[in-house]
């Protein structure tokens, strides 16, 4: 179980390569499977990848394309992921792909969390690539350390694979994938940009205690690959 680095000296290389990666392993995946599967995050730092992906030749209709957590707001909104998922990702070749968003029409995010567990299984799993962000607090998709419901979302043995989050740091009620369900990755990256987020991840790495940085319950159960620039 470890963090497995790959360093960039430049955005626009992580970028390019990144993507290929990606394609690569749907391309298997739809090989083995007649079907592949990608869930990603949110965020500005992946636009530029996601749209050097959307560029990708490979059998877009065949695959699945999910969020690994979503913020409780209308695709109106800027803060949705969705509708940054939409307009950088699923352009070009990979408009094709199938889309399954978060966001629900009920109110509360607690209302929707049977229904995605339910929907999860049109999509196929386990997922082929997982992509996931951090903050500068070493949260990871919508399990935040501030959270009341963190630990039911890093308790592998919990009985959803969604759960419904109300962090105190941040706005916005929020939909994530728990951790038992990010775990159910072939292939789990992390994206970083910066130096500070560099700094972040090294400080993840010197304890175990993933309450207060709940990254590092995804890197102390498998193998994560890093993928950053400067």
């Amino acid at each position: 179980m470890a963090l497995i680095e790959t360093k960039y000296s430049s955005v626009e290389l992580l970028n390019q390569d990144f993507s290929s990666q990606i394609a690569d392993i749907l391309k298997q995946g739809i090989a083995k499977n007649g079907r592949a599967s990608l869930a990603v995050s949110g965020g500005r730092t992946p636009a530029a990848m996601f749209n050097q992906l959307s560029k990708q030749d490979l059998e877009w209709e065949k695959v699945d394309v999910t969020l690994v957590d979503e913020r409780w707001v209308d695709e109106s909104d800027p803060a949705s992921n969705a509708a940054m998922v939409k307009r950088e990702l699923l352009i070009n070749k990979a408009a094709v792909a199938n889309f399954f968003g978060l966001k629900t029409s009920e109110a509360d995010a607690c209302d929707a969390v049977s229904f995605l567990n339910t929907n999860l299984s049109k999509i196929k799993t386990p997922f082929d690539a997982l992509i996931l962000g951090m903050g500068e607090d070493g949260h990871t998709a919508s399990l935040f350390p501030c959270s009341e419901q963190l630990e039911q979302g890093l308790n592998t043995n919990l009985d959803s694979d969604y759960i419904a989050v109300t962090p105190t740091t941040a706005p916005n009620q929020r939909m994530s994938l728990t951790l038992k369900s990010i775990l159910n990755s072939e292939n789990i990256f992390l994206h970083l940009v910066g130096e500070s987020k560099k700094r972040i991840i090294d400080i993840a790495q010197q304890s175990d205690d993933a309450l207060e940085m709940p990254i590092r319950a995804v890197f102390n159960n498998t193998d994560v690959k890093l993928i950053w620039a400067a």
